[in-house]
């Protein structure tokens, strides 16, 4: 457990989960509003777990270059980036397509049934 969190989990909470998600999440909506594909959010949450993890570094003495602790970091962020992502596409989708698709739960839609007179 002092691999990923030395001090208790407060930073990790704060800087990762708390600073480090919103970043993402916000990313994941402005790649996803301007339809761009999800690589793109990929290589933003590379960029957003590197500074996180200088700041850790930065404001808390943790270790830099440590692999573990910036992996634990990269996964929170995809997390947050793909949730930001999928949640914006799918309001754009059922939105401005309305007559193709409808909302078929918080992270899908589904093609509307054509009725052909």
């Amino acid at each position: 457990m002092t691999v990923f969190w030395p001090d208790g989990g407060w930073t990790f909470f704060f800087l990762t989960i708390v600073l480090g998600g919103g970043a993402a999440y916000m990313s994941g909506r402005a790649v996803a509003s301007t339809w761009r594909p999800i690589g793109q959010l990929l290589f933003y949450c590379l960029l957003l777990s590197a500074f996180v993890r200088f700041l850790h570094f930065a404001l808390f003495d943790a270790k830099l270059l440590a692999f573990t602790p910036w992996l634990a970091d990269f996964a929170v962020l995809l997390i947050g980036g793909f949730l930001g992502y999928r949640l914006t596409r799918v309001r754009q989708m059922v939105t401005q397509y309305r007559w193709l698709y409808r909302r078929a739960g918080p992270f899908s839609w589904r093609a509307r049934e054509q009725h052909l007179e």
